[in-house]
C-alpha cells in the first residue's frame, strides 16, 4: 500500500519539461525550509511528501533548510520537534541540515551589493508609517522621505545598524523597487531589520536579521536548489524572489512553483488557531490526538505510511479546497488494517457469570492474531466462569434486528462457546449489573456440532484473561465542515465529544505489555494505539485512533452534528 511520492501532478511536468530543455543541466534540487517557530502539521507533511518525493522520482536531492531568521520567535526544541517529524515520515536529506543563518555572511554582502546599486536603501520610517505609506490594494504607496538618500549615507548607517549603534525599530533596510506597483510585495519591501538579540547559531554576532523574503530565495539559490515549491499564498511574493535574484550576483536562479496548501474538513490548518486551543486549554497541548498537528496524529496512532499513501491519494493541484478527513481515516484504516495484530478489549463492560461453568476454572483458547494472515500466528486467552460483554451488546426488550444478547437468547462468543442468558440482576435503580449466563460445552470454538446457527458474535474477555485499562476515544474535534467560516469564535464549533475518557474498561491481558504507540484492532471496536504520553504500567491507556468503518458520514446525512 505503502507510495514513496506524491503522484502525477502538474509539478512532475514542468520539471519533466526543465530537463527535456536541458535547463539545470537535468539536474533536480529541491528544498523543505520550515520555520522553526512552531510544531508541523498535516499542511507540512504534504509539503514534505511533495518536496522529498519529487527530488527522489528525478533522482534529485531535497535539502531540510531551517529558515532561522527571527530569534525572537525561533527554539530548538521546534528544530528536534521538525528533525524527528521529517524523519517519522520517511525520509532523508543526506549529511547535513541547512540554517538560513549559514548564509548570514553572504545575505549581507548582497543586501550591501544592493545599497551600493542603488537598489535599496536605509528607511527611519517605523512599522505602522511604513504600513502607512505603503497603500492598498487600490491606492498606490508613497515614497519614504528617506528613499532617496544617497548611497554613502546609506552604507554607512547599515554598517552602524549592524555594529548595534541603535535601537530596536529605529532603522530597517527596504528594497528600492516601485511604490506605484500593483502588488503591494514591490512596494520597497524591508529586507533587514535592528533585532538586538542573540541567536541560537550566531550567538551576539548579529543584530541586524534578513527577512524571509530576502532569505528564502537567496538561499535556495546559494545551495543550488532548482525549483523552489511553495503553497499559494507565495504566489504573490514570485516576482520579489525573482527580482532579488536578478539583482544579485548569486550563483543560480532556481524557478518557484506554487501548488495549493491542504484544507482539512472539521479542524483548523492555521498555526494562529492551533495556538488558541492550545492557550485556552480546549486540547491538552500540542501533542494532543485531536489536532492535525504531526505529533498530535503520532500519538493518536497513525503511521508513516497512511500519511504518505493520503498525500499521495489527494495529489497535488493549484486551487484552494477542503479535502476530506475521511479520506485521511480510510487510508489509515487501509493501513492497520493489513498490519495490526486483533485483540479483545471491552470499553464499557458489562459482567456476565457463567453458572454451568466450574468456579475457580480456566480454559485456554487459541485465537488468530490476523485473521487475513496466518504468518501472525495465535495467542492464548483465558475463559472463566467470570467474564465481561460490551454493556450496549445487551438489550432487556430486544427490537426485532437486534441479534446479540437478550433474555432466553443464544449468541456466540468468539474463539469460544454459545452462551444463553437465563437472568437478569439489577441494582437498587433497576440498573443492570450482570447477567447469568449458561454455556454449551459442544461448541467449544465457536461452531455448534449439530449446526445450528447464531446470527450474533461478541467479543468479550474474562475476568482472569484481562487487566483494568483507560481508553480514550477521540473523534473529530469540530462539528462543522469549515470551523473556520465563523470567524468571530471557531472555538464554539467545538465538538464536545472529541474526547470519551473512559476509565473502567478491560483489555486481553497480554495487551499490559504492549509498547507505546503499538497498534492492535480491538476486534468490533476499532483500532487503538497505546498512548504514548499518559499510560502506565499499572493501567495502560489506549487511543482510539479511527473506528472500523466511517460512522460520522451515516450520521451527518441524518442531519446530526455529533
Amino acid at each position: 500500500m505503502e507510495e514513496e511520492s506524491i503522484k502525477g501532478n502538474f509539478i512532475k511536468n514542468i520539471i519533466t519539461e526543465d530537463i527535456a530543455k536541458g535547463i539545470n543541466g537535468g539536474r533536480v534540487m529541491t528544498r523543505f525550509p520550515p520555520e522553526p517557530n512552531g510544531y508541523l502539521h498535516m499542511g507540512h507533511a504534504k509539503s514534505i511528501c511533495l518536496n522529498f518525493g519529487v527530488a527522489k522520482d528525478f533522482n534529485g536531492r531535497c535539502n531540510l533548510r531551517f529558515d532561522d531568521t527571527n530569534p525572537s520567535r525561533e527554539y530548538q526544541k521546534y528544530i528536534d520537534s521538525i528533525i524527528f517529524d521529517v524523519q517519522w515520515l520517511g525520509f532523508d536529506w543526506g549529511e547535513k541540515i541547512c540554517y538560513a543563518s549559514d548564509y548570514f555572511d553572504q545575505l549581507h554582502e548582497y543586501a550591501v551589493e544592493l545599497i551600493k546599486k542603488g537598489r535599496a536603501y536605509v528607511c527611519s520610517l517605523d512599522g505602522d508609517q511604513i504600513r502607512e505609506y505603503r497603500g492598498t490594494l487600490t491606492k498606490p504607496g508613497r515614497e519614504s522621505p528617506d528613499r532617496d538618500r544617497p548611497m554613502e549615507e546609506n552604507l554607512d548607517l547599515f554598517e552602524r545598524m549592524g555594529k548595534g549603534e541603535f535601537q530596536d525599530g529605529a532603522y530597517v533596510l527596504r528594497a528600492k523597487i516601485e511604490m506605484a506597483s500593483p502588488n503591494i510585495n514591490m512596494r520597497d519591501p524591508v529586507l533587514y531589520r535592528i533585532k538586538n538579540i542573540s541567536h541560537p547559531r550566531t550567538g551576539s554576532k548579529w543584530c541586524i536579521y534578513p527577512m524571509y523574503d530576502f532569505t528564502h530565495g537567496i538561499s535556495d539559490a546559494l545551495e543550488g536548489i532548482t525549483h523552489s515549491l511553495c503553497t499559494l499564498e507565495f504566489q504573490d511574493h514570485r516576482p520579489l524572489y525573482d527580482w532579488l535574484l536578478d539583482e544579485v550576483s548569486v550563483p543560480c536562479h532556481p524557478r518557484q512553483i506554487e501548488f495549493a496548501r491542504m484544507n482539512l474538513n472539521y479542524t483548523v490548518m492555521s498555526k494562529r488557531k492551533l495556538q488558541q486551543l492550545v492557550e485556552k486549554g480546549i486540547v491538552d497541548g500540542w501533542d494532543d490526538p485531536r489536532l492535525p498537528t504531526l505529533a498530535g496524529i503520532r500519538r493518536r496512532g497513525y503511521t508513516p505510511e497512511a500519511v504518505r499513501n493520503f498525500c499521495n491519494i489527494i495529489g497535488v493541484g493549484k486551487k484552494e479546497n477542503r479535502i476530506d478527513v475521511g479520506i485521511l481515516e480510510n487510508a489509515i484504516r487501509e493501513d492497520l488494517n493489513e498490519k495490526a495484530p486483533r485483540a479483545m478489549a471491552v470499553v464499557n463492560p458489562l459482567k456476565v457469570t457463567i453458572e454451568n461453568w466450574e468456579d475457580g476454572r480456566t480454559e485456554s483458547l487459541e485465537a488468530l492474531n490476523h485473521p487475513q494472515n496466518p504468518d501472525m500466528g495465535t495467542r492464548s486467552i483465558l475463559f472463566s466462569r467470570n467474564l465481561y460483554i460490551e454493556r450496549e451488546d445487551f438489550m432487556e426488550s430486544p427490537p426485532k434486528k437486534f441479534f446479540r444478547l437478550g433474555p432466553g437468547r443464544e449468541v456466540r462468543l468468539r474463539y469460544a462457546y454459545f452462551i444463553t442468558c437465563t437472568r437478569v440482576i439489577k441494582d437498587e435503580n433497576g440498573v443492570i449489573t450482570e447477567l447469568i449466563c449458561t454455556f454449551d460445552p459442544a461448541t467449544r470454538g465457536g461452531d455448534a456440532p449439530d449446526g445450528r446457527k447464531v446470527k450474533g458474535t461478541l467479543h468479550w474477555v474474562s475476568e482472569e484473561g484481562s487487566v483494568p485499562a483507560k481508553v480514550h476515544l477521540y473523534d473529530r474535534l469540530f462539528t462543522t465542515e469549515d470551523p473556520e467560516a465563523d470567524t468571530h469564535d471557531f472555538t464554539q464549533n467545538v465538538n464536545p465529544d472529541s474526547l470519551i475518557k473512559i476509565t473502567g474498561a478491560r483489555v486481553e491481558k497480554g495487551l499490559a505489555d504492549a509498547l507505546p504507540g503499538e497498534a492492535f484492532q480491538f476486534e468490533r471496536l476499532g483500532y487503538f494505539c497505546l498512548d504514548s504520553k499518559l499510560s502506565s504500567p499499572g493501567l495502560p491507556l489506549f487511543n482510539r485512533t479511527v473506528t472500523l468503518r466511517d460512522t460520522w458520514a451515516k450520521v451527518s446525512k441524518k442531519g446530526n452534528t455529533v
